[in-house]
């Protein structure tokens, strides 16, 4: 018995209750598979799980970006907004580009098409983190209001309408954009490798870096990092960056699939990237989350949707069920963090003026 109390003491004991919190995502994501595979004979085949994927690339890819940003304790609901617009920007491209003054219209080549758009994720990004950093606009009135100019913006370009055939001719030399969304690489849908390679190097840049060190110490409290050195406001500023970044690539790889670009795509797409950060484990008062649980986040998500579709549940059970998964993911992240008392990056706050 002394034995077993030592063990306990020491915390090296197993514990299952805890195990179970921890790795809520992974055990939900088995959960999923497991009961649409008993409910239907199409859902547990490669084929299916590699359809599937494609369609959770588009939210994964939203959800890095919002990971990085809930790390520092802010918030963007503006990368759904983005999506679209960058998509129609693509669409637009992909369209040719008319200069009225020399008579002429330009179609660019792809990528080209994919570097500017990806300019114009950043440039919103860039103007939320400015916004928030340097006039200390909370980030979400900030990212609100750019949700509604980014959206407003893609009106007007399309008046409503949706840009189609984005396939390009090759007499144009504008050919290509469908790969993004229908090839293939060793019967692996480019999305997901897309996704895949913007998640490792996300992991690197979080785990491998000072600047994923500095994201955490801004989310676990900002003070303390301020005083210990930290360039609070240049971090703040970079993360929203590359989440405006990482929802440009999310509204190519749809606007690829799709083959297709509307002023509406990306409709309450932040939601869904925000439920994947949080069902992931990731704290929405910053400073504690992964790569691995948002990944995890967004796959639940996305085989949970795509099954009720193959089962044939209405849409609108859909969207209950949805709501219902986030309400339950945010209640056990509050049980699992509230177990672990304040943050350790707090009594960093409190010895930080004695060093001084």
């Amino acid at each position: 018995m002394s034995t077993t109390s030592t063990l306990k003491a020491s915390g090296s004991g197993f514990d299952l209750g805890r195990v179970l919190l921890e790795g809520r995502a992974f055990f939900a994501l088995i959960a999923i598979i497991a009961i649409f595979s008993s409910l239907s004979p199409y859902y547990f085949s490669t084929a299916n799980f590699l359809t599937m994927a494609s369609h959770v690339a588009i939210f994964g890819l939203l959800a890095i970006g919002m990971l990085l940003v809930i790390l520092t304790g802010g918030i963007d609901l503006s990368v759904g907004s983005t999506l679209g617009l960058c998509g129609v920007i693509a669409g637009a491209l992909m369209q040719g580009l008319t200069l009225e003054p020399l008579g002429v219209i330009l179609y660019p080549p792809v990528w080209v098409v994919v570097i500017l758009t990806c300019v114009v994720g950043a440039l919103v990004g860039l103007t939320n983190g400015i916004l928030i950093a340097f006039f200390k606009v909370p980030a979400f009135v900030a990212t609100l209001g750019l949700l509604y100019v980014a959206r407003g913006i893609a009106l007007l370009m399309t008046n409503g309408l949706t840009y189609n055939n984005l396939g390009g001719r090759p007499e144009l030399g504008n050919t290509g954009f469908d790969w993004l969304g229908f090839n293939r690489v060793l019967n692996v849908p480019i999305g997901v490798l897309i996704l895949a390679a913007v998640a490792i190097l996300a992991s690197v840049l979080l785990n491998r870096t000072a600047f994923g060190r500095w994201v955490y110490s801004t989310g676990g409290n900002q003070r303390a990092a301020e005083l210990s050195g930290v360039p609070v406001k240049r971090v703040t500023i970079l993360v929203y960056v590359l989440s405006g970044i990482c929802a440009a690539i999310a509204g190519l790889v749809l606007s690829s699939q799709l083959t297709s670009a509307g002023p509406t795509a990306g409709t309450t797409y932040e939601l869904t990237a925000i439920a994947a950060v949080v069902i992931g484990g990731a704290a929405l008062t910053g400073g504690r989350g992964n790569i691995r649980g948002t990944m995890l986040g967004a796959f639940v998500i996305g085989f949970l949707a795509d099954g009720l579709v193959i089962i044939g549940v209405s849409a609108y059970w859909q969207t209950v069920f949805t709501g219902a998964v986030i309400v339950l993911a945010v209640l056990l992240n509050s049980i699992q963090y509230g177990r672990r008392g304040p943050k350790p990056a707090k009594k960093a706050a409190t010895s930080s003026p004695s060093k001084a």
